[in-house]
C-alpha cells in the first residue's frame, strides 16, 4: 500500500492546484474596474467607434476560411518532400491525387466568384 502514496500526493496535488491558482489570481488580481479599464485597447489609438457596431461582409470570413483551408492543405506538402525518396512512385501519385483535389477545389471557389472582393 505504501507504493500507492505518491500517486495519493499527485492527486491531491493536481485538485488543489487549480484553487490555489485562481485563489492566488484573485488576491493579487487589479483594483476596481472603471470606464478606462474596459475600453479596448488598440496599438495606443484611441477607439473612435464600439467593436460592434461596424458590420463585416460575410465575403470576408469566406476568403479568411478559404485562406485557412488552402494554406493548411498546402502544409502538407513539406513531409511529402522530406519523405519523397522513401515514398517513391506510390508518394508521387498520392501527392498528385492530393494536389488534383486541391486545384478542383480552387477552381470551384473560383467559379463561384468566392475569391473576389466586392
Amino acid at each position: 500500500m505504501t507504493e500507492y502514496i505518491p500517486v495519493f500526493i499527485f492527486t491531491v496535488v493536481a485538485l488543489l492546484f487549480p484553487f490555489l491558482a485562481v485563489g492566488m489570481a484573485w488576491i493579487v488580481r487589479a483594483g476596481k474596474r472603471d470606464a478606462v479599464k474596459l475600453e479596448p485597447y488598440e496599438c495606443g489609438i484611441e477607439a473612435t467607434t464600439f467593436a460592434h457596431d461596424n458590420r463585416f461582409s460575410i465575403r470576408y470570413y469566406l476568403i479568411a476560411v478559404l485562406f485557412v483551408v488552402f494554406d493548411v492543405e498546402t502544409v502538407f506538402l513539406y513531409p511529402w518532400a522530406v519523405m519523397y525518396r522513401k515514398l517513391a512512385l506510390f508518394g508521387l501519385i498520392e501527392m498528385f491525387l492530393f494536389l488534383g483535389i486541391l486545384i478542383v477545389g480552387y477552381i470551384y471557389a473560383w467559379k463561384r466568384k468566392a475569391l473576389q472582393w466586392a
